[in-house]
């Protein structure tokens, strides 16, 4: 699939916009990226460890994990292996919530039409035109 920048953002937009709609948590790009990693990436997963994975500080994990939780997408378990460490799971909330947020950006796919006058997100004020 080659998509070009200006195509990329709108099937993003689209996603976005549709995902807003729904009644479901609107969750910022750092607790999308936790979640896409915790159910994308092979586990264990600890705070540690997603920060590290992430590039982000130890106490920002902890405030998306928060989150998470009280939306119910992962939760905390202790490790049984290292009872001072925690684990960060999914969860089958967030299994669904993340499957039908990949049916919303298939369904942006399918719909993403950018016209040719579209302005280039890149150019200066977003008008394409350098001026």
């Amino acid at each position: 699939m080659d998509i070009k920048p200006v195509e990329a953002l709108d099937l993003w937009r689209g996603a976005i916009v549709e995902s807003v709609r729904r009644d479901g948590p609107d969750l910022s790009a750092r607790q999308m990226a936790l979640l896409l990693t915790v159910y994308i990436t092979k586990p264990p997963h600890t705070v540690r460890g997603l920060a590290d994975a992430l590039k982000v500080s130890k106490p920002a994990v902890t405030r998306a994990v928060d989150r998470l939780s009280d939306y119910g997408l992962v939760k905390r378990k202790v490790d049984e292996t290292d009872r001072r460490s925690v684990l960060i799971q999914r969860t089958v909330r967030g299994s669904v919530f993340l499957r039908e947020f990949g049916e919303l950006i298939c369904q942006a796919a399918a719909e993403c039409r950018v016209p040719e006058d579209a302005p280039d997100p890149n150019a200066p004020n977003g008008s394409g035109s350098g001026a």
